[in-house]
């Protein structure tokens, strides 16, 4: 009986390190992580990206819907090919990066969870912040859990990784950002494609 109990203890015990929520870092040392934007406007296609990124998210890999978490992007890291447009981006008249210099998305609820092996998709829910405005969106969210990986980025290392993947249309408009205006170089719509990892080292 005592062999038994000893047996099952261990067996909770396990299962409760296991289900532990981790916190997976999101500023990445090798730059990869990035956020890619795209205007398509009559007159002009934008593409651009940001590498600033950063942020930190809790997952469970035994309960996804827990996940919580914040992920910073320098809006001075944006960059477009076009020296003058790169100009005007993160100028006053746009982005105005001096005053505002974090772009962030934080999330509320999580919500539509399905996982299946290691892949989570789910509607996670947040407060979207560019410009000095929030907004409250809802994006599709694609979770990869990639226990004892970490090592196989940073050899150095040891954990786990969290891969996120996500696309999902803004309107700068709802931003502050020149609403109205010039639509027919800078589309309202922005599409957003985000393909980054955070680390849970141990």
């Amino acid at each position: 009986m005592k062999k038994l109990a000893s047996i099952f203890a261990l067996t909770v015990l396990n299962a409760a390190v296991f289900a532990a929520p981790q916190a997976f870092d999101f500023k990445d040392p090798k730059g990869v992580n990035n956020v890619i934007f795209k205007t398509d406007a009559p007159l002009e296609s934008i593409n651009g990206t940001a590498t600033g990124v950063s942020g930190m998210v809790t997952f469970d890999p035994a309960d996804p819907g827990s996940l919580k978490g914040k992920i910073v992007v320098t809006a001075a890291s944006l960059r477009v090919p076009n020296t003058m447009m790169q100009g005007h981006l993160q100028s006053d008249k746009w982005l105005d990066v001096a005053k505002y210099p974090d772009i962030t998305f934080e999330t509320t609820a999580v919500d539509d969870v399905k996982t299946t092996g290691n892949v989570t998709t789910a509607k996670v829910t947040g407060t979207m912040t560019i410009h000095g405005v929030s907004n409250k969106i809802t994006v599709p969210v694609k979770l990869t859990y990639l226990k004892d990986k970490l090592n196989e980025r940073f050899p150095q290392l040891k954990g786990d990784l969290l891969v996120l993947r996500a696309t999902f249309i803004i309107k700068r408009g709802d931003y502050g950002i020149n609403k109205g205006a010039f639509e027919d170089k800078v589309s309202d719509d922005i599409e957003l494609t985000l393909a980054l990892a955070g680390q849970a080292p141990r």
